[in-house]
């Protein structure tokens, strides 16, 4: 089904957050949504997901309904994008474009990493549950999801110890493959078979 929704582009999108002074940053949004695309909670909501990239009680005062729709119109664009790559199983890490040798660069990418992953994709999954009635390998793929969002953090650590970049970035690499393939695998075997019912509107 075609989305009447239409995703405005990275760089408007980036806009659009700083606008609103939120302070989550755009790859944390983005698997945070994939995750709540993802999760059986069936009271799972948009809007509920969109609240929680703002602080709590400091959510955007939107002054006339227009201003109400757009907002929300750009939110579920994005929504649908990440519907799409779900649906098609394609979520993706995008790669480190810094400097390799930068241990400051290294290392902010790998917090950032680290909390798109945990504060985005795996509590995203959640949906503001503490538990879910899912198989055993679903939970065991979400819990290995926040292993390696761990070991981003480490190798953040392991740079502050004035650790090899070149070393670091190597590990990197090989967390965002294995990252990647579990992604994929819970995509294929858990989410894909009921895909169609995982569809939410906004309300």
């Amino acid at each position: 089904m075609q989305s009447e929704n239409v995703y405005i582009g990275d760089d408007k999108f980036q806009k659009f957050l700083d606008h609103y002074n939120c302070p989550t940053p755009l790859l944390t949004v983005k698997l945070k949504f994939a995750g709540a695309i993802s999760s059986p909670n069936p009271d799972l909501r948009p809007t509920d997901v969109i609240a929680s990239l703002f602080y709590e009680n400091n959510q955007p005062r939107l002054v006339t309904k227009n201003e109400a729709e757009l907002f929300f119109k750009f939110f579920m664009g994005l929504w649908d994008e990440m519907f799409v790559m779900v649906r098609t199983n394609t979520l993706k890490l995008p790669a480190f474009l810094g400097d390799k040798n930068s241990k400051e660069a290294l290392s902010a990418f790998c917090n950032a990493r680290a909390n798109a992953i945990e504060l985005g994709f795996v509590e995203g999954f959640w949906g503001g549950l503490e538990s879910l009635n899912i198989p055993k390998f679903a939970a065991e793929l979400i819990s290995s999801l926040s292993d390696l969002a761990g070991v981003y953090t480490r190798l953040s650590q392991r740079l502050e110890r004035q650790e090899n970049p070149k070393d670091v970035y190597q590990v990197m690499q090989n967390t965002d493959k294995t990252v990647e393939k579990t992604l994929g695998f819970l995509i294929e075997h858990f989410v894909l078979p009921h895909i169609e019912k995982l569809q939410r509107v906004l309300n």
